[in-house]
């Protein structure tokens, strides 16, 4: 099962970070929470991600009553998919909390059938680096593991360098997720899993909504050995236009395995991709419209109902949903509008 998922992961796929449909009153919207995953499958998604940020942190709270059934609604779609198409779909469970709760999380998804822990490491902690590097090592115990540096802004933690020279001796790591939002922070990653001479069984993979592109195309070069580059991307961002992302890797895949020019196209591309992240993620307010905004580009495909979160304070900012017009007026081939109309019906049904 370690030797598979490593396999799968170093390859690079596109992971779509999954989100939380919910009806008006705050209940699962469990027709359309699957037509979610058959969206992202059918676009060509090598993966997805529940459980995670996107999916709302606060599934995680007991008593919410909500991680089982998500998780569980996202397999079934998964497995649905995998038995009619004949493709494996890595499946990645968010898992959070104390070692005790994200230990529990990763053994019902494991019973799930889910393939890797994203151990989320938020917030306030006063654990020690080693105290990480167990806790992760505890959850690889029940389930391999996926490292997850969340930017702060959106309930992520600094995480120094020495945690992730620290982290690279768990051997149930496959993963690193790098999303904090800050090119120091991602190359101090970088630095780490080349000085361990991991980079070959531990697969790279973007969080930076806002650096999608050049993360994929950028040769880091740590040392003076081959650059070492990251190879898929878990990402909120890939929740909306997944048809379009999966295009958008595939493109940048070739030019790094085949060591192509790269495009001026594509540079620009890369530019348009983050203005566009901006207004969806509502960088303008720190982030404060990030879930909202995905879910409004999903509403105003049909996908969602509405742009509703457990926590009801998470709405639309000011002006928000302007700058959303103004990136789909801008940027209309980023969009996968029509594959979601073609495709609509079915999901739902």
């Amino acid at each position: 099962m370690l030797s598979d998922i490593r396999t799968r992961l170093l390859d690079g796929l596109v992971i779509p970070a999954h989100p939380l449909a919910l009806t008006a009153e705050g209940r699962l919207d469990e027709r359309r929470q699957q037509a979610l995953t058959r969206y992202y499958l059918e676009a060509g998604a090598g993966g997805i991600a529940v459980g995670v940020h996107t999916t709302q942190f606060a599934i995680h709270r007991p008593g919410v009553g909500l991680y089982e059934p998500v998780l569980s609604l996202a397999a079934e779609a998964t497995a649905e998919h995998e038995a009619a198409s004949g493709r494996s779909v890595a499946r990645v469970a968010g898992v959070l909390g104390s070692t005790a709760q994200a230990a529990a999380e990763a053994a019902l998804a494991n019973d799930l059938g889910y393939d890797v822990a994203l151990v989320g490491l938020g917030g306030p902690d006063p654990r020690s680096v080693n105290d990480l590097v167990t806790h992760l090592k505890a959850v690889g115990e029940v389930l391999p593991t996926m490292g997850f540096y969340l930017q702060p802004a959106v309930g992520g933690r600094e995480l120094p360098i020495a945690f992730w020279q620290a982290l690279m001796d768990v051997e149930s790591l496959v993963a690193v997720k790098i999303a904090p939002f800050d090119r120091y922070r991602t190359i101090d990653v970088v630095r780490a899993v080349v000085k361990s001479g991991r980079a070959a069984d531990v697969a790279l993979y973007t969080g930076n909504d806002d650096h999608i592109v050049l993360d994929l195309l950028t040769p880091f070069r740590c040392s003076d050995g081959d650059p070492v580059h990251l190879v898929g991307g878990l990402l909120g961002q890939w929740a909306v236009w997944t048809r379009r992302a999966v295009q958008l890797h595939a493109a940048c895949r070739r030019i790094v395995t085949e060591r192509r020019p790269i495009a001026t196209q594509l540079l620009t591309v890369a530019t348009e991709l983050t203005d566009a992240n901006g207004a969806i993620f509502d960088a303008a307010n720190g982030f404060r419209g990030c879930l909202p905004g995905i879910h409004e580009v999903l509403r105003r495909q049909g996908l969602l109902a509405g742009v509703w979160c457990l926590d009801a304070s998470e709405v639309l900012s000011p002006g928000q949903a302007a700058e959303i017009d103004r990136v789909l007026a801008a940027y209309p081939h980023l969009t996968d509008d029509e594959f979601v109309a073609a495709n609509l019906d079915r999901w739902l049904s």
